[in-house]
């Protein structure tokens, strides 16, 4: 195999210490040169200066864990051509693995050009996306919150859900907040705490309300998890000024993606934060499908396919993608992806055609961020109008037409021959 990087050096990864192992393939016998850092700040500049010092600008490490991204960061900018590839792609055979053997053989896979390199995004964008990440977990912390909430309202006898459609309504938890207190109430002081608007009848939120069974420790304990939920709440809004103050510079873009049925603000920025703007770290959408997880894998073998799964990737990018399709299908002003996944539906399921319809998206993203175009799909005149209709169209007319043409005075015959020459430059035209 052809040498790609004359230069080439492997680094085996770990929590305090990383093996950097450097290979000078300028000469006929490859020369290894073994070097051991710690992973503190000053120690990771002296390993960037030892890879200057030695003109190795072409550095390799496996992506073990977070424990990478500091060793990322201090090469960042400094070393032209820094590859973070997935484990499963520098695996040292085993019985052959120890903390010296890995680097050196990251560093022989390297040096041939065989190693896939890992998408990681600029700086801004890691930043970006670690706030929408951390703001996904606090949306699902709040729903577990919620989820005790209504639980520990069911196991003290209160059933207030069944009543009202949403118990962290004003009306309802204005009468779980006096169920909650321990001052005695009356029929009236229920009463009173009901919206105008509210549908259910005064006697089912009566005896929705009546025959609680809540001791003081519960109580308690019900009022601790609705602390929670507020504190959480005031989470959100801080993670939300701050990801505003992030996505200020890539106002446009957003404005962009949002031009597609089903993309809001949100979900933007969080493909955005995923993905980044520059495209072409991705060699075509085929590949950004792959990352996404939303292609179907390839696995056959003589001649059998086998299950075309798709990949557990994309552990934060694909439910975005996932719940915009759900959008999409469902949106009025627009029914291009409806339409399409009516189509699916009906030969390979709901589920299947929700990540259809999602991959499709993806690779409308892919093409709007690499031209700057608003959405506008080829196959929009199809979708809109289809292929029966236009056809039905143009043959209504044409009968018109004829009509017109038998009107003025025309036989039949000179009606062919107007007709003749369209035919015969249609056919001498390339096709």
């Amino acid at each position: 195999m052809q040498v790609i990087y004359q230069k080439a050096c492997g680094v085996d990864v770990h929590k305090s210490f990383i093996v950097a192992v450097i290979c000078d393939s300028t000469s006929i016998t490859p020369k290894y040169i073994r070097k051991r850092f710690s992973t503190y700040q000053n120690s990771l500049i002296q390993f960037r200066d030892w890879l200057i010092s030695n003109d190795c600008h072409n550095v390799c490490m496996e992506s073990t864990g977070k424990y990478y991204i500091p060793v990322y960061n201090a090469l960042e900018n400094h070393i032209s051509n820094v590859v973070v590839a997935n484990p499963k792609w520098v695996r040292a055979i085993k019985g052959e693995k120890d903390d010296k053997k890995d680097a050196k053989w990251i560093a022989d896979l390297f040096k041939l050009g065989i190693v896939r390199s890992s998408f990681i995004p600029s700086k801004d964008f890691r930043v970006l996306r670690e706030l929408t990440r951390y703001l996904y977990k606090i949306v699902c912390m709040t729903s577990s919150e919620k989820n005790r909430y209504q639980n520990a309202l069911t196991v003290g006898n209160c059933k207030v859900d069944l009543v009202f459609s949403d118990v962290f309504g004003k009306s309802a938890s204005s009468i779980i907040n006096l169920i909650l207190s321990n001052d005695s109430y009356s029929d009236e002081d229920i009463l009173s705490k009901i919206h105008g608007r509210c549908k259910a009848s005064k006697e089912d939120i009566l005896e929705a309300a009546y025959g609680t069974d809540l001791n003081s420790v519960q109580k308690s304990r019900i009022k601790i998890v609705e602390e929670h939920m507020e504190y959480l709440e005031s989470l959100k809004d801080k993670m939300n000024a701050l990801i505003e103050q992030m996505v200020e510079p890539y106002q446009d873009y957003i404005d962009l993606l949002c031009t597609i049925p089903g993309v809001s603000r949100k979900s933007a920025i969080t493909v955005i934060s995923e993905i980044g703007i520059d495209m072409s770290q991705f060699s075509n959408h085929h590949r950004l499908s792959k990352w996404a997880g939303l292609s179907p894998s390839q696995n056959e073998s003589a001649g059998k396919k086998k299950s075309v799964r798709i990949s557990k990737a994309g552990v934060y990018l694909k439910p975005c993608l996932v719940e915009i399709a759900h959008a999409a299908v469902k949106c009025k002003d627009n029914p291009y992806y409806a339409i399409k996944f009516d189509k699916i539906r009906k030969r390979r399921g709901k589920k299947r055609a929700y990540i259809a319809i999602a991959r499709k998206i993806l690779v409308a993203i892919y093409h709007m961020l690499s031209t700057g175009e608003v959405f506008s799909p080829t196959d929009l005149a199809d979708i809109e109008t289809p292929v029966e209709l236009r056809i039905n169209y143009i043959s209504n007319n044409f009968k018109q037409s004829v009509k017109q043409l038998k009107s003025v005075g025309l036989t039949t015959e000179q009606i062919l021959e107007l007709l003749n020459p369209v035919s015969e430059e249609s056919e001498a035209s390339p096709a």
